[in-house]
């Protein structure tokens, strides 16, 4: 595409990140994340944030070389460390009314051949860390939105036979698609879209399913619904009032599983970038809601030490529907970026819960959520189950199946 094409897709997706992913209110302030190489992003959606009536914009940059140094050359005791300050600090913002958002990027590859335990206690020592900012997000105390940026090495890892630059070409077509900011009024676009995932929703709603099935190769999978779970997806509002579309792009619906209520064994259908780590082949198995086994054909052990993260991370916080035709999908790219893999198949997530996905969730303490089935972590860690070879019903509270996908796609009339 020409450079000025180029510059105006990108002004477009950060129209949409203002706009439609956060919702930005006047006088708010915003605290964005995003990795060194998105500096060009980064001043689009501040411009965009300012015109809309941010009061402050905070951006926090992050630097894969600078995190590679770390593992490479940093003392032991290192890897058990995390800035805690910075997010007390974060988590103070947000209860101040602050949006937040996030600029997806980094190179999925990162921490490919360091040693996995040091990876897994770095992990783990963030998410202890940054536990207080990650309540705020879950229970939606806030708008918050993501956004993804081409960066060169997220790029080759998605292309990795085409000359840099035109895998990067490529990845930001790619994106720019999903984003639907190639369309010709992106935010009408998204309006429609919105609504297409509301009509979902209000179906599941409606329905009150007691449980999913999932079936397919290597799945044979129940997953219980939590008592007074609600189904969301698209846009939702925070609790601060301001409705907003937490990915950008979205095309599931999800809810909230029952942590005690999930049977049955599981694979993956795409391979899980974690914290710079591939986990490819994943297959476990469930019983009475908790992960009894677990194997993966790549990055096992990354897997192992996740699931040891603490006792929440052997169960689920969130299922969602996604059908094999979404656009995602259908581009039939591997992204190795959560964000948008998770669009492109139903999927699963280990640990923590969102308190969006219950009836009076934001009014439920900690112990009436897990009371209801909701599941508490460290963690929230999406992985892809869903495929064109996969059906899921619907188990109505009498046991009565009702087909919800067959082969991976909505049931006509649905």
């Amino acid at each position: 595409m020409s450079s000025n094409d180029f510059t105006t897709k990108l002004d477009r997706l950060a129209q949409i990140a203002v706009k439609v992913g956060l919702n930005l209110q006047p006088g708010q302030e915003l605290v964005m994340t995003a990795p060194v190489e998105a500096l060009e992003l980064t001043r689009k959606i501040t411009e965009q944030a300012y015109r809309a009536g941010a009061s402050l914009v905070t951006t926090l940059f992050s630097d894969d070389a600078a995190t590679l140094a770390r593992f490479q050359h940093a003392p032991e005791e290192s890897f058990d460390k995390a800035p805690a300050w910075l997010y007390r600090a974060m988590a103070e913002a947000y209860r101040s009314g602050a949006a937040r958002l996030a600029i997806s990027g980094q190179n999925p590859t990162l921490l490919k051949g360091q040693d996995p335990g040091r990876v897994a206690r770095a992990s783990k020592a963030q998410a202890i860390a940054y536990q207080p900012a990650l309540e705020l997000i879950t229970r939606f105390h806030v708008n918050w939105t993501i956004v993804a940026y081409a960066t060169p090495a997220w790029a080759k890892a998605v292309f990795p036979n085409d000359p840099e630059e035109v895998a990067v070409s490529r990845l930001w077509q790619a994106i720019f698609q999903a984003s639907r900011v190639d369309q010709d009024d992106p935010v009408a676009a998204w309006e429609a879209h919105n609504r297409q995932l509301k009509e979902r929703v209000d179906f599941l709603n409606a329905r009150r399913y007691q449980a999913l099935h999932f079936r397919g190769p290597g799945t044979d999978l129940r997953v219980g619904l939590a008592e007074g779970h609600l189904w969301v997806g698209g846009r939702s509002p925070a609790k601060n009032g301001v409705a907003c579309n937490p990915n950008i792009p979205t095309e599931e619906v999800f809810t909230t599983p029952h942590k005690d209520r999930i049977e049955g064994y599981v694979s993956s259908s795409k391979p899980l970038s974690h914290q710079g780590s591939l986990i490819d082949g994943i297959r476990v198995r469930f019983e009475g809601g908790k992960i009894v086994e677990a194997s993966a054909r790549q990055g096992e052990e990354i897997l192992r030490k996740l699931l040891e993260s603490d006792e929440g991370a052997r169960s689920l916080g969130e299922v969602a529907l996604v059908p094999h035709s979404s656009p995602i999908a259908q581009m039939g790219i591997l992204f190795y970026n959560t964000l948008f893999d998770e669009n492109a198949a139903s999927h699963i997530a280990l640990g923590q819960a969102y308190s969006e996905c219950m009836v009076n969730g934001e009014r439920l303490s900690a112990e009436e959520l897990a009371a209801r089935g909701a599941n508490s972590s460290l963690i929230h860690v999406d992985w892809m189950i869903g495929s064109n070879e996969v059906d899921v019903d619907g188990v109505t509270f009498s046991g009565t199946l009702e087909p919800l996908m067959r082969s991976g796609e909505w049931v006509p009339g649905l």
